[in-house]
């Protein structure tokens, strides 16, 4: 099957009672006489805080459509990249991440320095990634498609390769790109995370993550971590992001064809100082993009307001249809301060260095019209 059929069906699901939808089990317990029954996979299906049957359609759709052999959902992304961390590190094992990530991805690693584990930053460009990987060898490396909130896009193969020629394991976050732009597993990544919360399910109204693993070993060592932490996703938000997970192709073509119309209105805009969209010609990885991703570019452009912080200010405050507030991947605009929310753990001088400065904007392209949401970025940029 093609991806956009394998996000529609692309899980098996037999009913006796002949329904089209799987069902939700909304039960603590299976029932265990002796031995506990097992899961299509073979793991124990005897409480949901280890499997539960509502999430496999799910994790079966996802795993099918990175390309790896499975995955495992969990009640947030930063559960599934927690759990992940658990799983894959031990005392005296080094990280390398690159300088620009998700805030809460950054604080995490520099927690788990009180274990043991060693986090090394890079700044977020493959050369340079590239070179610290050889400098540090670590164990794990870890980044993101698309970064945040400065829309960097690494030469993933390349890193990757990289990576495995060191021995190292690789973790990528697949979020703001999606398995519609590309699939890290396809150019061997070990394991790729979402926030299921943004474009998976992509309706503002769950919260998970995805897991998804290129051997059985990661699966089986990653499924322990998942029982013993708790972190497993909820029946109805499985639920949720299946039916959401159907409609993503649809949606994310749509949302990435408008997401180039804002830009490129943007570009001309007085008000604006610089665009940044990995779809432009003058976004500095632009080539990259466009030999990883083809012809389509992401739902996320970051841009900055001549006038710094109280410009910002005052066009959140005159928007009328684009929602002011964190997080993306909603069919819903929704504009963000990243000084103020996702890169607020970023230490100050490594945001300077980055360029997460207090004119920054990132906005989350939703289903609305280009031209309402033109409309309103107007009116708020000329406020």
């Amino acid at each position: 099957m093609r991806k956009g059929t394998v996000a529609v069906r692309g899980y098996k699901h037999s009913d006796p009672y002949g329904a089209l939808q799987p069902p939700i089990y909304l039960t603590a317990l299976f029932r265990m006489e002796g031995e506990a029954l097992k899961s299509d996979r073979g793991f124990d299906l005897k409480y949901s805080r280890e499997e539960n049957p509502t999430l496999r359609p799910l994790e079966e759709v996802v795993a099918n459509l990175e390309g790896g052999v499975d995955s495992l959902a969990f009640n947030s992304g930063m559960a599934a990249l927690s759990t992940v961390f658990f799983s894959l590190l031990s005392a005296d094992a080094s990280v390398l991440t690159p300088m620009e990530a998700y805030g809460a991805t950054l604080r995490l690693l520099n927690a788990l320095e009180k274990y043991g584990v060693r986090m090394r930053k890079a700044y977020p460009d493959t050369e340079t990634y590239i070179e610290a990987l050889k400098a540090v060898k670590p164990n794990l490396a870890f980044f993101e498609t698309i970064t945040n909130p400065m829309l960097r896009v690494l030469d993933g193969p390349e890193i990757i390769k990289a990576a495995k020629d060191l021995g190292a394991v690789v973790v990528v976050d697949n979020t703001f790109a999606t398995p519609v732009l590309t699939t890290p597993i396809s150019y061997g990544a070990d394991v790729v995370v979402h926030s299921a919360t943004k474009y998976l399910a992509g309706h503002n109204d769950v919260v998970g993550g995805i897991a998804v693993v290129a051997r059985g070993d990661l699966l089986e060592e990653l499924w322990i971590w998942r029982a013993m932490l708790g972190s497993i996703m909820q029946p109805f938000e499985a639920f949720l992001t299946l039916r959401g997970l159907k409609t993503l192709f649809v949606r994310f073509e749509k949302q990435c064809k408008t997401a180039m119309a804002v830009a490129q209105f943007l570009e001309g805009h007085g008000k604006v100082a610089e665009v940044i969209y990995p779809g432009l010609s003058s976004h500095p990885h632009h080539a990259t993009a466009k030999r990883l991703f083809g012809d389509k570019f992401g739902a996320v452009v970051s841009f900055r307001i001549k006038g710094g912080r109280d410009a910002v200010v005052r066009f959140f405050k005159s928007l009328r249809l684009i929602t002011p507030g964190p997080s993306l991947g909603g069919v819903e605009s929704n504009a963000t301060y990243p000084v103020a929310s996702a890169a607020s753990p970023i230490p100050e001088d490594e945001r300077k260095i980055l360029g997460i400065t207090e004119d920054l904007v990132r906005l989350s392209i939703g289903l609305e019209e280009a031209e309402d949401l033109i409309e309103d970025l107007d009116r708020a940029l000329n406020s």
